[in-house]
């Protein structure tokens, strides 16, 4: 299984060819697979629902419907798989499709305020939401969800974003 958090050093061609040649990736990470429940859901709801109608109805034709809720998993399992939330130096960016690319950026200089919220659901699982305030326009990363390692991953974010300072206050 592969890691979901990927540091400096590691090699993914994904996210490098986006990178400027000054910049070094800080973190890279996949979203949570909690992401992937609902079209998992669609995959289990539609076995039950063919299921159902088969025996019902005697409609064996049924099942070329729930082959359709398989390739909707695969696809999002693809697609879960190619999307990153990278932060650098210099810039904020999520990085997502499979046919088409697309990449939405926020230079680090924009950010004002990043929060944290965990709804329910991303207490149970383990993944939390980003909200990203900037200054100026609205900018195309303000949400960013499925975040794994939600107080780890916001405590690395804020520490690039902000400055670390090295030392405590006391």
């Amino acid at each position: 299984m592969q890691d979901l958090m990927v540091y400096r050093d590691s090699g993914s061609r994904t996210v490098d060819k986006y990178l400027m040649s000054h910049e070094g990736r800080v973190i890279a990470v996949r979203r949570h697979p909690a992401v992937l429940l609902p079209p998992l859901l669609a995959v289990v709801g539609g076995l039950v629902l063919c299921g159902f109608v088969a025996t019902l109805g005697n409609l064996m034709w049924i099942w070329w419907l729930w082959l359709v809720t398989i390739g909707y998993l695969v696809w999002k399992v693809i697609a879960w798989s190619v999307e990153f939330f990278l932060v650098t130096e210099h810039r904020v960016m999520v990085i997502s499709g499979v046919l088409n690319r697309n990449v939405a950026m926020m230079p680090l200089s924009k950010v004002t305020d990043i929060a944290l919220e965990r709804s329910l659901g991303g207490r149970l699982l383990g993944y939390g939401e980003f909200v990203m305030e900037s200054a100026g326009q609205k900018q195309a990363l303000r949400n960013v969800g499925f975040m794994p390692y939600p107080e780890q991953l916001y405590l690395e974010v804020s520490g690039v974003i902000f400055g670390a300072e090295e030392e405590s206050p006391d």
